[in-house]
């Protein structure tokens, strides 16, 4: 081959018209990201973007908006017991998940009912 993969740039989720704010509490309040600056061309479009270590969210908006329930991004984390201390701390709703041979994981919904997966291998 005359290419290959380096590594994912970003991860694009869909929100509705109008929600950047609550993406930022989410996101920004709840899981820690920062938000980053949306190239000038493409503020209008709306929708927000956010960091966390080498993780990059764009929350882009998608009218008729639907969430996204089964394709999902997964975050590996250090310390998901902690992290699920957190989300009750803040009233997030999480499911435990222990299908994945040698992880430990759960489900998130984000704002707008997009599934988020994290999890820590043992």
């Amino acid at each position: 081959m005359e290419f290959f993969l380096k590594q994912l740039d970003y991860v694009q989720l869909a929100c509705p018209k109008g929600s950047e704010e609550q993406a930022r509490e989410f996101f920004v309040d709840v899981l820690g990201f920062e938000e980053i600056e949306k190239p000038a061309n493409l503020r209008a479009r709306g929708g927000v973007w956010f960091s966390c270590n080498s993780i990059t969210v764009h929350m882009g908006i998608e009218e008729p908006f639907s969430p996204a329930r089964k394709t999902h991004p997964a975050f590996e984390v250090e310390g998901l017991s902690s992290l699920r201390q957190h989300l009750d701390q803040h009233s997030v709703d999480f499911s435990d998940d222990a299908d994945l041979p040698g992880a430990d994981r759960i489900y998130v919904h984000d704002p707008f009912g997009n599934r988020l997966e994290f999890l820590e291998w043992h």
